[in-house]
């Protein structure tokens, strides 16, 4: 029975080591341009990455306004342009980690996407970070090919 067990808990453990989220991706190409894009006129960037390895197992939903922007996994970020105004974002797991950003036109915005444990799936934060902060932790990460 105990060798039974051992190598039960084994294969899980290699399962979960072996897991991760996969989410439909952008180009290579398209990734750069997302790092090096400039603010159209008139207009808001908004990126929401999550450059965490915690949780790289699970894939957390992303709305933003109320619209389905896909889904997020370890290592992967979003690029929004959007209109001046508020805008909200939307974090969807065990909890709903809400973030409302009032955009000015010109400007970027870096929100980070931080997973945390929860009791059943994982629970996440929502955070707006500078811009330094901000821009290296895109660069750590990949573009997903959103919904939006």
């Amino acid at each position: 029975m105990y060798k039974s067990l051992s190598r039960l808990a084994l294969a899980g453990a290699f399962l979960l080591l072996g897991a991760c989220a996969s989410v439909p991706m952008a180009t290579e190409s398209e990734d750069m341009q997302a790092k090096q894009a400039s603010v159209p006129a008139g207009k808001s960037l908004i990126y929401l990455y999550r450059n965490e390895t915690f949780g790289a197992a699970v894939k957390l939903n992303v709305t933003l306004d109320g619209r389905d922007a896909g889904e997020t996994a370890s290592k992967t970020y979003f690029m929004w342009t959007v209109n001046p105004g508020q805008h909200q974002i939307v974090s969807k797991g065990e909890n709903n980690a809400s973030l409302t950003v009032d955009a000015k036109p010109g400007q970027r915005y870096y929100v980070w996407q931080e997973v945390k444990m929860g009791m059943f799936q994982p629970r996440s934060l929502l955070h707006v970070v500078d811009e330094p902060t901000g821009r290296e932790g895109v660069k750590e990460c990949k573009l997903i090919k959103g919904n939006i």
